[in-house]
């Protein structure tokens, strides 16, 4: 749709938003690179695949050519649209176009398996009138091996992104950049899916938040990014604890459970350098003692990741029993007489703060936490470590974001407050929101792992949607989506199969609109129609490409697909046009020139449109030309018994017949000895009569044979009957 530039603020098209509606809110704005030199002429935007639209920017005429050789007359960008916000077009800047195929294609054997499992376990409950899914320990083992195997898929924040030499002054290691797409399943997956973190569920949280807390907010303070800073400016520091941001980074990194880096960047403390000049031995051990305590911090789970500080407690008894203790052993060192002998006053401060948040101290904690999601956190290792349930954490979290508001709104911690409120309505829409169709796709099996409001919300047929549910629309929205791209398009099926009510008629319409101009791509689609038992498809397409091959030219790909499609209709219609085009001019040039699709039609009738006449003419000729050569009598004799059978045979058409006898008037002529008795002599010239006789009617073919052709046959027929009787016993 093209259009004229207009004044409108700068921008290309002014936004003016609904009359009567106050002031707009500002649209969500797109920069476009486009590297067009102004004056910018005319401006076409147009549709492109998924969610870009592609943009063209064209100077003006006059102009082209003006400015020089390196300036161009316009160019074509393509815009991603996203969602506007941070959630969706984030997800699409995170993970480029080739890795999203990689985990689209990737995703697929996972999907399948489990369908598959589904049916079988649901054919097998009802063989046995049982309910819809009879072992549920055995559903939802499958569902969490589908969980962990997406997860891999997704990528591992644990792992490092390559192998260097670590710098001891390194704060956050280097690991594999986290994506919102890969910490939005692990949620799911802790909360939904995963029956074993029930009884640690919140420190798994704090691990969660350990990997993902960069991508809470692009533009606000969080404890990684806080971490980050203070890691670009270590370098240049001489003494590090005169540094507020040092104390700052070490509190921050305390309230969250980050106790190794707590602990490595303590260890930077310039008291523990040899070559002091003042003594520091009492600073430096109250430095090693806070330290100790934050290294030896209970922690109630099963096992801790490699790496990891903290005293692990597996039940809750030993947990309260070490909590207790350590809680004891930091009271008392806060007690201690040792902090009047520390002389560095910010050395004194920083670590008694470390203490307070040790000592779930509110205050500390909310001042040394930057997110709301890091102040719920730090309340489960220090306030509240036992607290379980979706109410009692769903209380936390409104409380936390009440002390923290965030300005903006964000993917993460939208889903969050959905899976804390116990809402699946509102789990979906912020992951169709904000993630994207893929995610919304994969996950669906995850809310209803354990949830039987879920499965019922989610598989409900609805008359508003056309009578499918809300499950099979996101399926097909995401199978639109791979329809889209000529690369993905082949997975396709794979989701669109699994829809019982729309997805089989979209996966025809699917299938009947690809292209046919590369015998590849039809012999892929035709697999996968074989895959899906759909035959009649099948066949359909089978004939669109004999269409489009027949027409282009191809006739012989044409026959092929025709003869594959069993369409025996077109196949007669082409035999039928064969007789007439060979019929018309019945040389051997004309022959010749067809000879090849004679040969592919193949000699059957009921397959090949009735050419049994055109492939026994073929065979004449073959003997006739052999017969010439050798001039032996028995390929002589050979090739009069193919004369006699064609002539004899009802199928063989009235305006063939002259041309068959002309043919054999050389051979008839060359041989001294006749070649044929009275009686098929005599059955050749009833049949030049009849010939004779229809050359009265107005409708006779001559075959463009020479006007003298009749009589040059009745004169070979004749000698040759004349010598047959008289050498006829």
């Amino acid at each position: 749709m093209p259009g004229m530039p207009t004044d409108g603020g700068g921008s290309i098209v002014p936004f003016r938003g609904e009359p009567g509606q106050g002031a707009p809110s500002p649209p969500p704005v797109r920069p476009i690179r486009h590297g067009v030199a102004p004056p910018i002429f005319r401006v076409y935007v147009s549709w492109s695949s998924g969610n870009l639209l592609q943009v063209a920017c064209l100077r003006p005429p006059n102009l082209v050519g003006c400015g020089g050789a390196e300036e161009v007359a316009g160019s074509v960008v393509e815009v991603n649209l996203g969602c506007g916000g941070s959630g969706g077009a984030d997800v699409e800047e995170e993970i480029d176009e080739a890795e999203m195929r990689r985990i689209e294609y990737g995703s697929v054997p996972a999907f399948a398996l489990l369908q598959s499992r589904k049916n079988a376990l649901t054919d097998a409950a009802a063989m046995s009138h049982m309910s819809s899914v009879p072992d549920y320990a055995e559903w939802s083992q499958y569902v969490f091996e589908y969980s962990k195997t997406i997860g891999n898929l997704l990528g591992n924040p644990d792992s490092p992104s390559a192998f260097m030499i670590e710098d001891p002054k390194t704060i956050l290691k280097v690991k594999e950049k986290p994506t919102s797409l890969r910490a939005a399943w692990e949620l799911l997956e802790i909360f939904y899916v995963d029956k074993q973190l029930q009884s640690w569920l919140p420190e798994r949280l704090v691990d969660w938040l350990a990997d993902f807390d960069s991508l809470l907010s692009a533009t606000e303070s969080t404890v990684h990014s806080k971490l980050s800073s203070f890691q670009k400016k270590l370098i240049n520091l001489q003494i590090i604890e005169d540094d507020p941001d040092y104390w700052n980074g070490l509190s921050a990194a305390l309230s969250v459970g980050w106790l190794d880096i707590v602990v490595n960047m303590l260890r930077f403390h310039g008291s523990y350098q040899l070559d002091q000049m003042d003594n520091r031995e009492t600073e430096n051990g109250l430095v090693e003692a806070v330290a100790v305590l934050v290294s030896t911090m209970p922690r109630l789970r099963p096992n801790l990741p490699s790496g990891k500080l903290g005293q692990c407690c597996k039940t809750r008894p030993d947990f309260v029993k070490a909590w207790e203790k350590w809680r004891g052993q930091v009271t008392k060192l806060e007690c201690s007489a040792f902090w009047i002998q520390c002389g560095h006053q910010k050395t004194r401060d920083g670590l008694k703060n470390l203490l307070h948040i040790m000592m779930g101290n509110m205050k500390e904690l909310t001042a040394s936490t930057s997110h709301w999601l890091e102040l719920f956190a730090s309340h489960f290792l220090y306030i509240k470590p036992f607290t379980v349930g979706f109410e009692g954490m769903h209380q936390l979290a409104q409380k936390c974001i009440q002390l923290k508001p965030s300005s903006g709104s964000n993917g993460l911690t939208g889903l969050i407050i959905g899976v804390l409120s116990e809402n699946p309505e509102v789990v979906l829409a912020e992951c169709t929101k904000n993630f994207g169709p893929w995610l919304v796709t994969h996950a669906m099996e995850l809310l209803t792992a354990d949830n039987d409001y879920a499965d019922t919300m989610l598989h409900e047929e609805r008359p508003n949607l056309g009578g499918i549910s809300i499950e099979e629309l996101h399926r097909l929205v995401y199978a639109q989506v791979l329809c889209s791209h000529s690369l993905t398009w082949q997975i396709a099926p794979t989701y669109l199969s699994s829809c019982l009510n729309q997805g089989l008629g979209l996966l025809e319409i699917l299938l009947l609109k690809q292209p046919i101009q590369d015998n590849r791509l039809v012999l892929k689609t035709l697999e996968i129609c074989r895959l899906y038992e759909l035959d009649s498809v099948s066949t359909s397409i089978m004939k669109i490409a004999g269409n489009y091959h027949w027409k282009h030219g191809r006739k012989g790909a044409g026959v092929y697909w025709f003869q594959q499609a069993h369409d025996k209709a077109r196949l007669d219609r082409i035999a039928q046009q064969l007789f007439e085009r060979i019929g018309k001019s019945v040389t051997d040039d004309s022959f010749k020139q067809w000879e090849g699709l004679l040969e592919l039609l193949g000699p059957d009738i009921g397959s090949a449109g009735g050419l049994e006449f055109l492939h026994r003419y073929r065979d004449f000729k073959r003997s006739l030309q052999q017969a010439l050569d050798r001039r032996s009598g028995e390929a002589a004799r050979q090739t009069v018994d193919f004369l006699i059978q064609l002539m004899r045979n009802p199928s063989t058409p009235q305006r063939f017949w002259l041309p068959l006898l002309h043919d054999s008037v050389e051979l008839l002529n060359c041989k001294s000895s006749p070649l044929m008795n009275v009686a098929e002599t005599t059955l050749l010239l009833n049949k030049l009569q009849e010939l004779s006789l229809a050359k009265l009617r107005p409708d006779f073919s001559n075959n463009h044979l020479p006007n003298h052709a009749l009589n040059s046959v009745r004169l070979a027929l004749a000698s040759n009957l004349a010598h047959a009787i008289i050498e006829d016993p």
